[in-house]
């Protein structure tokens, strides 16, 4: 028995807890139940069938067909449609089988364009979902970042909540020792009351936060969820040269990638209207099998059969003047994707440049809140000691108390926006 426990004791410590997760997990239960991520990859799914769809034009047509008629006797008006006509014999049964074929020689290129055109949707249905699971990284990370920043707010509230209870016994002692008046009993109360109510905010936004980030993760609404950071994934982190992110942006930028591949799309899809005016060329054959013959004179009541092959030349006279128009219209699309490569691009750099200048501003507040808090604490206490000693009022040990914990607030908010600060940079190199 005693072997038993233990050996289930041991168990339950080598199962992890399922509530406790870190920033990489979440991800990772992102990536695989995110119902975008789904779509996404359902969506390259459909591109890379596609592209077998355009490779599997190269292939012959084949069709066969089968006919089977009953014939109504054929009236022959002599004299006149209001004439009763003459009845001319017929086979009263037709039927036919057959089947025919034809190769595709030469279209001006349009299957070459084409298969190559669904390539480049592929590859851009791939970068698309690399560009969402991006972006669900940083959502995620939001939300995490989020439900850590609350639950820190809570954890300091709770022990200010605790403080202050402690402190507004005094303060009653006080006004029953006849030192202090009422009011200062009752401002106690209230800026305590306050901080309850606060409390309950940060809880709902608490719940809010873990519902939002388990329904991207693809987890129960209500499942548990515990953020696990270390003190040194909110450390500032040492940043390269801004020109060295530009570089890696031209490169690794997923909208940079996409801009490129929606350029090749415009031009192949100029090609392939050039195309048109292209002749056609290709091997056909065909041969049936028929009753009655009746295709041919004399007519004879038997099965008969007849086939040809050859090759099928088609030259579009029309679209030699039709389709100058689509041209202009398919360059313009061109040059219309250049000069949105250029703004994508000159965006990139905007959002890098912005992004690499407001991490070192958020690692400056950091090292700003810290100082706060050494001040905030300083100051309280000597408020605190004055209050007591009734050299100084209420109200400055209220403002005191209201600007410790408020500093203690920014260095969380300070941190946390720093790390999203950071993940909004590398995202916009493409490297989240």
């Amino acid at each position: 028995m005693a072997f038993l426990l233990s050996s289930v004791f041991v168990h339950a410590q080598a199962v992890p807890d399922q509530s406790n997760f870190t920033i990489n997990q979440v991800w990772a239960l992102a990536d695989s139940n995110n119902k975008k991520m789904q779509m996404q990859g359902l969506n390259v799914q459909a591109a890379d069938v596609h592209v077998k769809v355009s490779k599997a034009e190269r292939l012959p047509e084949i069709a066969a067909e089968g006919l089977y008629a009953h014939v109504f006797p054929l009236p022959i008006y002599e004299n006149g449609l209001f004439h009763t006509p003459s009845q001319f014999p017929v086979a009263p049964t037709y039927y036919k089988a057959g089947a025919d074929a034809y190769f595709n020689i030469y279209n001006g290129g349009k299957t070459t364009t084409e298969i190559n055109a669904s390539k480049v949707e592929s590859e851009l249905s791939r970068i698309q979902k690399s560009q969402s699971k991006q972006e669900i990284h940083y959502t995620a990370a939001v939300y995490f970042y989020d439900v850590f920043r609350n639950i820190s707010y809570r954890t300091l509230l709770e022990q200010d909540i605790r403080d202050r209870e402690k402190q507004l016994a005094e303060i009653n002692q006080l006004y029953k020792n006849g030192t202090i008046l009422k009011s200062d009993v009752l401002r106690a109360e209230l800026r305590l009351s306050k901080q309850k109510m606060l409390l309950t905010e940060i809880e709902n936004s608490i719940g809010i936060a873990k519902q939002k980030l388990n329904i991207l993760i693809g987890r129960a609404d209500d499942a548990p969820l515990n953020p696990q950071i270390s003190d040194q994934e909110t450390d500032a982190i040492a940043l390269k040269q801004v020109d060295e992110y530009f570089n890696d942006a031209k490169t690794a930028s997923y909208k940079i990638q996409i801009s490129e591949k929606e350029q090749a799309l415009a031009k192949l899809k100029l090609k392939n209207v050039k195309s048109n005016i292209m002749p056609s060329l290709g091997f056909f054959g065909e041969y049936t099998f028929a009753y009655p013959q009746i295709q041919f004179y004399p007519y004879a009541l038997s099965l008969y059969s007849n086939g040809m092959v050859g090759l099928k030349l088609k030259i579009p006279i029309s679209s030699w003047y039709t389709n100058q128009h689509k041209v202009k219209e398919a360059e313009i699309k061109v040059h219309q994707q250049e000069v949105e490569d250029e703004d994508v691009k000159d965006h990139i750099r905007q959002e890098v440049q912005e992004n690499y200048i407001r991490y070192k501003e958020s690692v400056q507040r950091i090292t700003l809140a810290e100082e706060n808090i050494k001040q905030a604490a300083e100051s309280y206490r000597i408020v605190q000691n004055t209050y007591f000693n009734q050299l100084s009022l209420l109200t400055d040990l209220l403002d005191a108390e209201t600007q410790l914990l408020q500093s203690k607030f920014e260095l969380t908010t300070a941190k946390v926006n720093a790390k999203m600060q950071y993940y909004q940079l590398q995202k916009a190199v493409g490297n989240l």
